[in-house]
This record gives C-alpha cells, structure tokens and sequence, in this order.
C-alpha cells in the first residue's frame, strides 16, 4: 500500500479533471480523494497498490482531454487506510 500527495496546475478547473479523476480512480481501485484549490490548481490523493497509483499519478500529468497540466508535485505520504474515492470541497481562503 502507497499514498501520493498531488498538486496539479496548469488549466485544471472547469474541465471535469475532478469527475474525470474520481470515475479513473474508480476503475483502477485506488482510495483517495480530489479537490479544487482557491487558486485554480487542483489536489488529489492516490492510496492503494503501487502499480494502480502510478497509474493514477500518470493520469494526472494529462488528464482529460480539455486540461493543460503545466506541473504536477508529487509527494510521498505514509498510507492512511483511506477507503473509496471522493470529490472534496474546495477549502475556504481566509
């Protein structure tokens, strides 16, 4: 079990990067969560088996087909045990 910490620039709003994230996430049985940042960027947490992360953290440098992704960050974390994938809320800016 791994888990990869994500933040992803670029134009990553408003082109269904965080449904697109949740249905991939989904389909390879990676745990985690994925939400819109205040300043147009986006971050994501992939959890499960190495090679089904990768996979995630691959999806991300492209993501659908109307993103740009300029850069991706990509940080180690120790594995929480994180169970199924979400859609977060946007953090509030205060």
């Amino acid at each position: 079990m791994v888990r990869k910490h994500l933040i992803v620039s670029g134009r990553v709003q408003g082109v269904f990067f965080r449904d697109s994230c949740l249905r991939a996430a989904t389909r390879h049985g990676v745990a985690g969560w994925v939400r819109n940042l205040p300043d147009g960027r986006v971050e994501a947490v992939f959890e499960g088996e190495p090679g089904a992360v990768d996979h995630m953290v691959e999806w991300a440098h492209s993501g659908p087909k109307d993103a740009h992704v300029r850069h991706v960050q990509v940080d180690d974390e120790p594995p929480e045990g994180l169970s199924g994938f979400r859609i977060r809320s946007t953090p509030w800016l205060g």
